[in-house]
């Protein structure tokens, strides 16, 4: 007879709202060894686990949850590490809720597994006790580049490096790690964290460039030359824009740059950090991403009486993740549905001073598969604003690709890929967001993944020719 099963799982302890809005801390704390393990022993061990089937990295779940149950938490890390360079960050922003645990059998009779929490627990346990990963590789003479140190630079470049070869990392940043660095806030995603998970990269032998800018101080063209193959990881860093009036006015801002000034120029220290940033009393923010709360919830934190999300759908058709909706309203955030910009107002000063939007109802469903958002004739409305930050999406790297021409790229702007993720120049492989526009983390591991097995396939058959 099958033993009782709790179907409620352990909660995660949280930062009160009250307390949170006023710092840039962590908001989850984490579990403890006790919550952990609790946790873990809800799960049942699937015979057949449709969890790690529906994980972008393919991760050892099963095993890696049965470690913990049994406090055997070296060995949990061992196992998620194996399959995931950065598990530590990966457990705290993976978007869980719509992969593995999405698909967990304790699901369909209470709450899924607590997965992301426990792959979390576990890479925090082994940072705390100093525990690392040995590797056993026959070192290779091949050199590959990897451009980008984002989520699919990290992954592709940790698995090419344990299958011997020499890999240079090339950062336009001065400091590595894209968009965990620049584009996740702190109190989702500690900065501690972010620097001991990109620490690995190095300690495995990963030579490490910075503030190199592929295409200005180092040309493609001279990678080819030096290297056997190339990875890009590029990113999409350039902001999307409605081009409607008012959007070069001062106090409107793209995600991109609101963000990369509070989380890599850390304007919140101003002036200790001599770069400030302007929020005023009310701000609108423009999208219902996990970009989007990110900005309204730092919004919040530096000072703003009022902050808006300003979205076409309902929060039932939002893209940003459960968890971080959750957040935003417990922390004030006001979520106004079923509006549209129309135009940016502002002063003779060029200051933003409001937005004029227009009313929205929901339709038949469009190619996204949510309904389609249909303009309400005769509903605008004005709004007195300070700030607006616009978080519509991004595109890829257009300085790069500029200077790339020869390099084939998709009629929307990305660099093209054959199902193996290789480039239409022979030896280059390309991944992450560069790729699709804008993903997950997790996704963009994926992808790092897939390319250095293609890159090591080249290699080898080029090695035998």
């Amino acid at each position: 007879m099958m033993a009782k099963v709790n179907k409620i799982r352990v909660p995660m302890r949280e930062l009160p709202a009250e307390e949170r809005i006023k710092n840039f801390n962590s908001v989850p704390l984490g579990y403890n060894e006790e919550e952990a393990v609790t946790e873990a022993q809800r799960c049942i061990q699937c015979e057949k686990p449709v969890c790690e089937k529906n994980c972008p990295i393919n991760m050892k779940i099963k095993a890696m949850i049965k470690e913990i149950a049994e406090g055997n938490f070296k060995e949990a890390f061992l196992i998620a590490k194996k399959d995931n360079p950065i598990p530590a960050i990966a457990g705290r922003v993976c978007p869980q809720e719509n992969q593995c645990e999405g698909a967990c059998t304790m699901g369909k009779i209470g709450d899924p597994i607590n997965i992301g929490k426990l792959g979390a627990f576990v890479a925090d346990w082994a940072m705390k006790q100093g525990i690392s990963e040995e590797i056993h590789r026959k070192d290779r003479q091949e050199k590959i580049a990897v451009v980008g140190s984002g989520p699919a630079g990290i992954s592709c470049a940790v698995d090419l490096r344990k299958l011997g070869y020499k890999v240079t990392l090339f950062e336009a940043l001065h400091i590595a790690g894209g968009v965990l660095q620049y584009g996740i806030p702190a109190f989702r995603l500690p900065k501690d964290v972010v620097d001991y998970e990109l620490s690995y990269l190095q300690k495995i032998g990963v030579d490490v460039h910075l503030n190199s800018i592929v295409g200005q101080n180092t040309l493609f063209s001279e990678l080819r030359r030096e290297f056997d193959a190339i990875f890009l990881g590029t990113g999409a860093g350039a902001p999307r824009f409605l081009g409607i009036e008012g959007e070069k006015l001062m106090g409107v801002y793209s995600a991109n740059e609101f963000l990369i000034r509070v989380n890599l120029m850390k304007s919140y220290k101003f002036p200790e950090y001599d770069t400030p940033i302007v929020v005023g009393n009310r701000v609108g923010v423009i999208g219902a991403g996990n970009v989007a709360m990110d900005a309204a919830r730092y919004a919040l934190r530096l000072g703003a009486k009022e902050v808006y999300i300003l979205y076409r759908r309902t929060k039932k058709e939002a893209p940003t993740r459960a968890e971080e909706l959750q957040h935003a309203l417990e922390e004030g955030i006001i979520f106004k549905e079923l509006v549209n910009p129309t135009k940016i107002l502002g002063n003779e000063d060029s200051w933003v001073t409001g937005i004029a939007l227009v009313r929205m109802k929901l339709g038949k469903p469009d190619s996204s598969g949510r309904p389609r958002p249909e303009k309400i004739e005769g509903s605008e409305f004005t709004m007195k604003l300070d700030t607006v930050v616009n978080a519509l999406g991004t595109r890829p790297n257009r300085l790069f690709l500029s200077k790339t021409p020869e390099l084939e790229t998709a009629p929307w702007g990305g660099i093209k890929v054959d199902e193996n993720l290789m480039a239409n120049i022979e030896g280059v492989a390309a991944g992450g967001d560069a790729t699709s526009g804008g993903a997950t983390v997790i996704l963009a591991l994926g992808e790092g993944r897939k390319a250095a097995k293609s890159i090591d396939e080249y290699l080898s058959k080029r090695r035998v020719s």
